[in-house]
């Protein structure tokens, strides 16, 4: 790859937002380098990239920044007119295909984020917030025709893998269920399925390593919540 066409990711390994990036860019067949930021210990370069939000992912791209997961996958496809297409190219399933991406973001994990803040009867209130707006996610989709079981990844598919396809993971740490097969029989079924396609097991975090660092991120949860 020369340096006229220099692509480069910083993120995490951990990092939903992160793996977001990356499993568009394998998707796409597109090369890129990739730097591991400890955000313990920011680098000077994240912090020149992205000196507003000072977090990860960003894409440096012929060395000019772009910010933000889903920012990022929008550049990407339509940067790059390879592989698979990330979003619709008509109009209005695109717009539709945003629209739940917005939900999944600005509702979905807001209320997951409640899970790993509490315990108790408090937690179940939370879980139970997060399978409705599963719920609703998953039949507005139906509702829209879109479709999220194809196995060609676009925004959809890569935001439920990241968000949900370590959800055992997820289980183990917290003792409650996040994505139920009950609850919603579409989306655990596009996730499970998706989960066994090569290019995301070669980006998906080990299992334990990545219950021990959850296991941190819960007990730093419960601190903020008690200072």
């Amino acid at each position: 790859m020369g340096e006229e066409n220099k692509i480069i990711l910083h993120g995490t390994w951990a990092s939903l937002f992160s793996k977001r990036v990356e499993l568009a860019l394998k998707v796409k067949g597109i090369p890129y380098e990739y730097v591991e930021e400890d955000l313990s210990n920011k680098s000077p370069l994240l912090l020149k990239y992205n000196p507003i939000h000072k977090k990860v992912p960003v894409l440096v791209h012929n060395g000019k920044p772009v910010s933000e997961s889903l920012v990022i996958l929008e550049y990407i496809d339509e940067t790059w007119k390879i592989g698979s297409l990330i979003l619709p190219e008509d109009p209005h399933e695109r717009a539709g295909v945003r629209f739940w991406a917005n939900f999944i973001d600005q509702h979905v994990l807001l209320s997951v984020a409640k899970i790993w803040k509490s315990t108790g009867e408090e937690q179940e209130k939370a879980q139970e917030e997060v399978l409705e707006k599963m719920r609703i996610l998953e039949e507005g989709m139906k509702s829209t025709n879109l479709e999220i079981c194809a196995n060609d990844l676009g925004l959809l598919q890569i935001l439920l893998l990241t968000t949900f396809g370590s959800f055992k993971a997820y289980e183990e740490v917290l003792g409650v269920k996040v994505l139920v097969q009950e609850n919603t029989p579409l989306l655990y079924s596009c996730v499970t399925s998706l989960n066994e396609l090569p290019v995301v097991k070669e980006i998906c975090p080990p299992h334990d390593k990545l219950v021990a660092l959850l296991n941190i991120y819960r007990q730093n949860a419960f601190k903020s919540t008690t200072n």
